[in-house]
């Protein structure tokens, strides 16, 4: 390739790569701003070592060059206090500083934090945080509302000014749920309620991404977040109410490998359907983890529970309801939920549930 084009294509590169819309480096919220002035300080301070020795490198190799006749070489030379003291001091001045900085600004940008106040400085105490349930499917995220009572495949609408509080969790691998320009990423996993809260400042299109590999459709596994006014979010909200419904048939399908999938709206879900995805229980008659957890606390059912099929279902089974499987799912559990005996292949239903001792519990620990 002559050198003119060669320098000419990259020239066309570097003008296209500025077309380029920096995420992180543009936040639309109080956290994405918070981070992205930490990422700029961190710059900056390792800079402060960075540069200087970036240029002696350059200023010993004009130096000592093999054409410089008038440069002295001394190979032997005494301690130096003040080398030492430079070499010793500016690294530990930099380590303290980001460490600090990090300290800080890790809490404040902490995912489970509720905010205290928008980018503007403005108080959000009295503000009630949209709650938005997430679950990383295989390779789609699909968003419940369940305020409103309605859901989405790969597209979010939110109001503009108003917190929103993710609860996250996975139904088969551990994903990363990552909006740049609005909060940090965190993790969705299987079995587990994870929480990000965040929120945006102005109106606009924003993406959002898994990411960290997750499989083969990983790099698809990207949506849209529409930040917009309240009248636009009850318009989207509306628009969804005359789609199909999300209940557990529609969970199963859904939950199927496919990539790419085009966004969809759900007009209605179905009561508990994420405590469900939580605690792994979508399929009908499966035992629920809460309730698997819950017997395990009183000391088991007193009998053998190895997983075994039971109508041709590869799960042991439980009665939990819908009611104690929400209750159970609380992050601040105070009691447990009542639980119904656990029923499993071959067995029996137990009779009075006894502690660890073997001793019948009463009534009032049941």
């Amino acid at each position: 390739m002559p050198f003119k084009l060669r320098w000419f294509g990259l020239l066309a590169l570097s003008l296209a790569l500025m077309g380029c819309k920096s995420e992180v480096l543009d936040p639309a919220g109080p956290i994405a701003t918070e981070q992205r002035d930490l990422l700029i300080s961190s710059t900056l301070l390792m800079l402060v070592i960075i540069l200087p020795v970036m240029v002696l490198i350059g200023w010993f190799g004009w130096q000592f060059r093999a054409g410089n006749k008038g440069a002295v070489y001394r190979p032997n030379w005494d301690h130096s206090t003040k080398l030492e003291l430079v070499i010793w001091a500016a690294p530990l001045f930099i380590i303290i500083s980001l460490g600090a900085l990090t300290w800080v600004g890790t809490h404040l940008t902490d995912p489970y934090r509720p905010l205290a106040q928008d980018g503007r400085g403005q108080s959000l105490e009295g503000v009630e945080p949209l709650t938005v349930q997430v679950v990383a499917l295989d390779w789609k995220w699909l968003f419940i509302l369940p305020e409103e009572g309605v859901a989405s495949v790969n597209e979010l609408s939110v109001p503009v000014g108003r917190p929103v509080r993710f609860e996250l969790t996975s139904d088969s691998v551990m994903n990363a749920f990552y909006i740049p320009a609005m909060a940090g990423m965190i993790y969705a996993m299987p079995g587990m309620q994870t929480e990000l809260n965040g929120l945006f400042d102005h109106e606009g299109t924003f993406q959002g991404l898994a990411s960290h590999y997750s499989g083969a459709g990983f790099s698809k596994m990207r949506f849209k977040v529409h930040a917009v006014d309240d009248a636009g979010f009850d318009a989207w909200v509306n628009a969804a109410r005359d789609d199909e419904t999300l209940d557990r048939a529609a969970y199963l399908q859904l939950a199927q490998k496919s990539e790419g999938d085009a966004p969809r709206q759900f007009g209605a879900v179905e009561q508990g359907l994420f405590a469900r995805a939580v605690n792994l229980c979508v399929e009908e008659g499966k035992m629920c983890q809460a309730e698997m957890m819950a017997l395990d606390m009183k000391g088991g059912t007193g009998v053998a529970t190895p997983l075994a099929l039971l109508d041709d279902r590869p799960f042991v089974t439980g009665a939990c309801s819908i009611d104690e499987l929400t209750a159970a799912t609380l992050p601040r559990l105070t009691a447990l939920p009542v639980m119904t005996p656990l029923r499993g292949h071959g067995l029996t239903a137990p009779g009075t549930p006894r502690d660890v001792a073997g001793l019948p519990l009463p009534p009032s620990d049941l």
